[in-house]
């Protein structure tokens, strides 16, 4: 199978190849891994898959935005990551292929609004989410499929230096989309670290950290705040966290339900989340606040929660999971 895939995010670019790489598909990536060898984006490794020249050289001019008839004829399917603005300027030229929309937690109903048409003429849709039916206007979905980790990559937590971490970028630039006040506000008086680029105008920041860096970090520290970022149902961070054991502390329902999106409640990490038993949630500061103290000044809860979060993510995020659901959605027809 022959996958045509455009990208508008590198790092979940990089897990989905990688899996379509594993489950033998041949692909060709406009994004971050044209090159799957040498990416254009370092935050994630090489890919093995197999360099296909004349497409890189026909995409250094039809991009995203302007497919090219070889790339399109090249392809048995085509998956479009997010953006609705690549469907309706190639629509046309690639109708008569099987074309899947790939949700990655951004959809608003303006989204589902410009979509629809094309959800009318045999557009499928693949949810990275449950939670999306709350999207106003929402228009179905062919399959949910999560994104994933791999167990054994994400792994080992020891959380031995009793700190409170949390990752993202530009957090206190994007305002209200990252809550960054309230992890600013619940971690007062704590130990704790903010990892992720353009972040220096916030005082708990501690940089930007290599792939490799990440891991080790979510191994080390005691507790990681989860921020939630609108209007996303859970990122990619959020499994990295879970996946590795690093006790969770999350914002709950009226602050992670987009603020900014009246009518959106596509926030699902309270319900993935159970109090004391694989993490905890809250919209309360000083609940919040207690969460993390507890963690910190107490290594066997943490461990009791580390043990039955990492349970939970193998369950609903593992990778041998979601591979196969892959697998049964695109042979399927």
């Amino acid at each position: 199978m022959n996958i045509l895939y455009l990208s508008c995010h590198s790092i979940l670019e990089y897990d989905e190849l990688k899996l379509f790489e594993e489950l033998g598909y041949d692909y060709f990536s406009i994004g971050a891994y044209i090159n799957p060898q040498t990416p254009h984006d370092p935050k994630r490794p090489a890919l093995n898959g197999k360099y296909h020249e004349h497409l890189a050289s026909v995409a250094m001019v039809h991009n995203q935005d302007n497919l090219h008839e070889e790339q399109i004829e090249w392809a048995d399917v085509i998956i479009i990551m997010h953006v609705p603005q690549w469907i309706e300027k190639n629509w046309e030229k690639m109708k008569h292929k099987r074309v899947i929309w790939r949700s990655i937690g951004q959809s608003i109903a303006d989204v589902e609004m410009r979509l629809k048409p094309y959800r009318d003429q045999g557009l499928e849709i693949v949810r990275y989410s449950p939670m999306e039916e709350n999207i106003p206007g929402y228009i179905g979905q062919d399959a949910t499929i999560r994104f994933y980790k791999d167990p054994t990559e994400f792994s080992d937590w020891v959380g031995g230096n009793g700190t409170v971490m949390t990752v993202g970028q530009s957090v206190k630039q994007r305002g209200a989309f990252c809550n960054y006040d309230t992890f600013h506000a619940a971690t007062e008086g704590l130990p704790r670290k903010l990892f992720g680029p353009n972040n220096s105008d916030c005082e708990e920041s501690a940089g930007e950290l290599s792939y490799d860096g990440l891991k080790k970090e979510l191994r080390d520290n005691r507790v990681f705040f989860y921020t939630g970022t609108h209007p996303a149902s859970y990122t990619l961070g959020f499994i990295e966290a879970m996946m590795t054991g690093i006790p969770i502390v999350s914002i709950g329902a009226a602050l992670g339900n987009s603020r900014l999106f009246q009518g959106q409640r596509t926030f699902e990490v309270p319900g993935l989340i159970q109090n004391g038993h694989n993490g905890y949630v809250s919209d309360n500061i000083k609940e919040l606040h207690e969460m993390c103290k507890n963690l910190i000044e107490n290594p066997s809860l943490a461990r009791q929660i580390s043990e039955n979060g990492r349970r939970t993510a193998i369950d609903i995020f593992g990778y041998k999971t979601i591979r196969e659901q892959w697998r049964e959605y695109l042979e399927k027809k």
